[in-house]
């Protein structure tokens, strides 16, 4: 039988390696980039994260800031007070409160395939899902739920152009003199 593999050897320095890259890397790794806008301006990277976070008014560990009460009887009721901690950066909590406060913008579009495909299917068989599931274009052999959820996604995400497209299919309306 072979012999085994020594799994320790002499350490030798590695000349191909960029050590200030290395560090670099590692620094990047260990103090990683703070999303959050606000939370970044307000960061002291001398604290911890949890002290960063207590003068923030925000909480580091949930279950610490909202404890599950423990059931007692109704003879040991005996309050405990939780310590308060002075927030010395309410700003950040409430620009974070603003922020949340402001609509979001649905951002989702369909691909341009679809919308011919939905467009085409709507004009050739109007309301008729089943049709539209028989239908030679239905190339991915989508079900009569599919393609009516694909019509309802393109409702939702391009409501304009929608009405403008189904405005164009109905006759005009002669004129009477």
């Amino acid at each position: 039988m072979p012999k085994t593999k020594q799994s320790k050897r002499r350490q030798r320095f590695d000349y191909n390696k960029d050590r200030k890259k290395l560090k670099k890397k590692f620094i990047k790794k260990y103090n990683p980039r703070i999303e959050n806008r606000q939370i970044r301006n307000a960061w002291d990277d001398k604290k911890s994260t949890a002290s960063n976070l207590l003068e923030m008014g925000l909480s580091f560990d949930p279950n610490r800031s909202l404890p599950i009460k423990k059931q007692k009887l109704l003879r040991d009721s005996k309050e405990t007070k939780v310590p308060t901690h002075i927030v010395t950066k309410p700003y950040v909590l409430n620009q974070l409160e603003e922020q949340a406060q402001l609509p979001e913008k649905d951002t989702k579009t369909l691909s341009s395939d679809l919308i011919e495909y939905v467009q085409y299917m709507i004009r050739e068989h109007k309301d008729d899902f089943k049709a539209m599931a028989r239908d030679e274009k239905n190339y991915y052999q989508d079900t009569p739920k599919q393609i009516k959820r694909k019509i309802n996604e393109y409702k939702r995400c391009h409501p304009q152009h929608y009405d403008a497209f189904i405005s164009s299919l109905t006759p005009p309306q002669p004129m009477e003199s």
